[in-house]
């Protein structure tokens, strides 16, 4: 079975979503210093996750003939965290982001990059509900997935 060549603009994609998982990994470092007990351990979990996927972005951009996009050394925050309120906002923010990027995933051409993006996308969003953010339909979806708000 042949496989589909992955384009340039492919890559570029998901440096863009190995970029978000860069500045996921930083921001959670933020929400959790604001955090205690459960919603600590619950940050702790997702910044886990996010380093999870930032190791599986770069191993794929690789085996895909690209060089990863390197970390910054520091990211702009898009508000003040001073409060828990303000970290728990982040985190929804912070989510969202990562969805975007791997919504770009989904639109490119190849079935099996559409795919891994399609199924990455799920858990930040899911994870941006849970901390407060606001859903948004997917197109041919009249609502949030059933089951994605969970309490933090």
């Amino acid at each position: 079975m042949a496989t589909t060549p992955v384009s340039t603009d492919e890559i570029t994609v998901l440096q863009g979503a190995l970029a978000a998982e860069y500045a996921a990994v930083y921001g959670y470092g933020v929400v959790g210093a604001y955090l205690s007990g459960q919603e600590r351990g619950a940050a702790m979990s997702d910044w886990q996750l996010h380093q999870d996927a930032r190791d599986t972005l770069t191993g794929m951009i690789g085996k895909l003939g690209g060089t990863p996009v390197a970390a910054s050394a520091a990211y702009d925050l898009p508000f003040s965290v001073d409060s828990v309120a303000s970290a728990r906002r982040l985190a929804a923010v912070i989510e969202e982001g990562v969805t975007r990027a791997y919504l770009g995933v989904v639109a490119v051409g190849n079935a099996k990059v559409r795919t891994f993006g399609a199924l990455a996308m799920q858990g930040p969003a899911n994870r941006a509900i849970a901390w407060g953010g606001s859903p948004t339909a997917f197109p041919g979806m009249t609502s949030a997935p059933a089951g994605a708000a969970t309490d933090r």
